[in-house]
């Protein structure tokens, strides 16, 4: 263990909390938050957790339970065209946890379970404990078991391509080549989507150090070339001077099947790593060669599709055989029309490469898109809140909520098999909220009339809860007591409660609680356990589950007198399945041949519908600048925001302050803002036939032409056009996404794939009220 000897400061002995910003010393006076400070041992501290000072006690807390006032007049199913609209009546406790109780117990009664959706999909706590998620799904498998869903909006294509390329999951993905590995051994990094800088601010679970924009730093001092492709210059950290590739929007697996086309004919490729490790490579091989279809994936095939020429592409195919090369797919690229493609191409490539499972060569899945990724930490794993058995076998791909609402009863396709999206009458959200990272959120308002009864735990007025029927206040971090367990992460924290519940908000474990003695299941869900017993069996199991890898854990009374701790990292920088390459007969993959699949028979069994080729190919998409008309000749690219986490804290400090005129900015380039009479500052539209969002225009060369970047994570401002058209008056750019699945086989959302265009709005700017609260009736 380090000892706790790290920065010293005058907040040294101020409590700590944990967020998935990092982890922070709490400044409080009279029982109430005045500051956030970094914590002792964080070298590159964010700022984003201090938003929430100010609005703990703000005008968009919830403090009361909350009914909408058409349901509560009318029951379920009523008037639910007016939600958003509504106004609620305030509640005591007892009144709404009856109603929750009796309308749960309607539905399963009447529908039975499948019908209950707990898909709940969200970052909602860093704490262990406080876990949104895991707190309902508990709940509903006590009372019989929910519809649930599968798969992240991050990286669902990944989830689902990657088992059969290379094995489990989870071990792929946050078991990748460590960033220390890379800063002290790559040569060439080489990024397609870059390095985000922005993101390695957050990590899922909380984090205590942001170390890997130093580590990328300490691999250029090192010597270490970068080259992003990407169509924003800024997705590659500045410091470490990368040579831009502004590559066409979803042009990305052209690319990588032009430099293997490079290495094969030139010969340049590693034939014996390819026979000793990989499946398939002859069949992939003749489909890049063009023996198959007689198109050969070549250079000067890839240049007119990806606006990057033939022989900048053979060069950097050159640099990459005579180097140690690590090649960096990011998680964006999983997000667009056919975005298992991408992830495919770029691990054959690897493979051809040979340098798979060597000191900073081989192939990385989204470094820089959180903290997490790349991290050089022991691989443990902690205990979590058990979730018990879902009775119910019903599921949804999570970006197929909207599809399943509308479309009940109908059968669906995913990863091979053939399903049917259940009827849902009751929705169940705790943690998350769906109207930021779903596309066509009109669609998507139009599907959320079709539950009979939306219940919601939330603690501010975001559209989610206005949205809702009944809304439980919960409360947030600092408000409750929880360690950061993050198997993800070295450093292990005492997250104290810091000041009492704001008005009448409950931590989420108490209201299932009483919620499950009105079911009479209290005993199964809390097992006599309240939240601090619940916490110390916790880390009582992860102390005996890190002990049997060898690594002790101080004691909870010990842990509680320092507030931290901090794992020691292993001896020597972790590789991507190093025990793979060592000895793949001893140690296989968990893939059909045990080998990485560059053709899968797994996917080749598929039924045909699927569309679904048994090795990387490239396929158009849907909708880019390839097939762009006149009518919407720029591709938005709807990337992560640098001053909050998805939605989160858009109403604090630190995300208002990012905006323009209380709105989001939309970056475009020079010739495109000409051409358009546009200029700095001005209020524009975006828009295409999916609706409408405003934003003010930053013009930057930083993004290539044709393209125009806005962040994702503006609270939803709906307002309705003359012509029926949702208008977003925030900038929510998901107004404009399409809600389509990225294929059949692995129903990702597409929603990089997106055509728009951008003109002035002439009419009188729309007052905002994306964090006004709605109308509350007291009783």
């Amino acid at each position: 263990m380090d000892e706790k000897v790290t920065i010293s400061s005058q907040y040294d002995n101020l409590p700590l909390t944990s967020s998935h910003w990092g982890t922070y010393r709490v400044e409080t006076v009279a029982g109430k938050v005045t500051a956030l400070h970094p914590f002792d041992a964080d070298s590159d501290p964010s700022p984003i957790g201090s938003g929430i000072v100010d609005v703990l006690d703000a005008p968009s807390r919830i403090k009361m339970p909350m009914v909408r006032k058409s349901w509560l007049e009318h029951g379920p199913g009523a008037a639910t065209d007016k939600r958003g609209q509504d106004p609620f009546i305030q509640m005591t406790w007892d009144e709404a946890e009856a109603l929750v109780a009796n309308e749960l117990a309607r539905v399963k009664n009447d529908f039975g379970n499948k019908a209950i959706f707990g898909g709940s999909y969200g970052w909602a706590s860093a704490g262990r404990f406080h876990h949104a998620q895991s707190q309902l799904h508990r709940f509903l498998n006590c009372i019989g078991g929910y519809t649930r869903s599968v798969n992240t909006y991050s990286y669902a294509a990944a989830e689902v391509i990657l088992p059969h390329v290379l094995g489990s999951f989870g071990s792929i993905m946050y078991g990748q080549t460590s960033l220390e590995s890379v800063a002290a051994s790559t040569e060439l990094f080489i990024s397609f989507g870059g390095f985000p800088a922005r993101n390695c601010q957050i990590a899922s679970g909380g984090t205590g150090d942001h170390s890997q924009v130093g580590l990328m730093e300490k691999a250029r001092q090192r010597g270490a070339e970068f080259i992003s492709i990407s169509p924003i210059r800024s997705d590659m950290l500045a410091r470490v001077d990368a040579e831009w590739l502004a590559a066409r929007p979803g042009s990305d697996t052209a690319i990588l099947l032009a430099l293997a086309h490079c290495l094969l004919t030139e010969d340049l490729h590693d034939s014996e790593f390819l026979a000793r490790y990989t499946n398939g490579f002859d069949v992939f091989a003749d489909y890049v060669t063009g023996q198959g279809d007689g198109v050969p994936k070549s250079a000067e095939w890839a240049a007119p599709l990806s606006d990057i020429p033939a022989d900048t592409i053979r060069s950097l195919a050159r640099r990459m055989a005579a180097s140690r090369t690590m090649l960096s797919v990011s998680w964006s690229l999983t997000r667009q029309d056919h975005g298992e493609q991408p992830y495919w191409a770029a691990t054959a490539l690897a493979a051809m490469l040979g340098q798979i499972g060597l000191p900073g060569g081989g192939i990385g899945f989204g470094y820089g898109a959180t903290n997490s990724v790349g991290m050089h930490r022991q691989m443990l794993n902690f205990a979590a809140l058990p979730q018990g058995k879902n009775a119910v076998d019903d599921f949804i791909p999570v970006a197929r909520i909207s599809e399943m609402l509308l479309n009940p009863e109908t059968d669906f396709v995913y990863n091979g098999g053939r399903y049917t999206y259940p009827d849902i009458r009751l929705v169940y959200w705790a943690g998350g909220n769906p109207f930021h990272h779903h596309q066509d959120l009109q669609r998507l308002i139009e599907a959320w009339q079709k539950p009979e009864t939306v219940i919601v735990h939330e603690w501010c007025w975001n559209t989610l809860a206005k949205h809702a029927d009944i809304i439980l206040p919960c409360t947030t971090h600092l408000e409750r007591p929880d360690i950061m367990l993050n198997p993800r992460d070295p450093f292990i924290v005492m997250m104290e409660q810091v000041m009492p519940p704001v008005g009448d908000a409950r931590n989420d474990y108490d209201i299932f609680a009483n919620i499950a003695k009105h079911l009479g299941v209290e005993e199964s869900f809390t097992e006599g356990r309240d939240m601090i017993a619940w916490q110390e069996w916790m880390y009582e199991t992860s102390r005996g589950m890190a002990a049997e890898k060898g690594v002790t854990l101080p004691t909870l009374d010990s842990l509680k007198q320092t507030g931290w701790v901090k794992i020691e990292g292993p001896e020597k920088p972790h590789i991507m399945i190093g025990d793979f390459i060592d000895d793949p007969v001893a140690n296989p993959l968990n893939t059909a041949s045990g080998k990485i699949e560059i053709v899968s028979q797994t996917i080749a069994g598929f039924d045909k519908d699927m569309n679904i080729a048994p090795h990387p190919v490239w396929r158009e998409p849907n909708e880019w600048l390839g097939n762009a008309g006149d009518a919407f000749p720029l591709h938005l690219i709807s990337n992560q925001p640098h001053t909050k986490l998805h939605s989160q804290l858009d109403h604090g400090s630190h995300s208002r302050a990012g905006k323009i005129n209380q709105r989001e900015p939309v970056t475009m380039h020079p010739d495109n803002a000409t051409a358009r009479g546009l200029h700095d500052g001005d209020l524009v539209q975006v828009y295409n036939d999916r609706g409408i969002c405003l934003a003010v225009l930053v013009i930057s060369d930083d993004v290539r032409p044709d393209v125009v970047q806005m962040a994702t994570g503006a609270w939803l401002d709906p307002m309705i056009t003359a012509d029926g058209k949702l208008l977003c008056k925030h900038g929510n750019p998901n107004v404009l996404t399409h809600d389509l699945g990225t294929s059949n086989m692995t129903q990702g959302p597409a929603a990089m794939s997106c055509l728009v265009e951008v003109q002035k709005y002439n009419d009188a700017a729309p007052p905002m009220t994306a964090f006004d609260p709605p109308d509350i009736i007291i009783r």
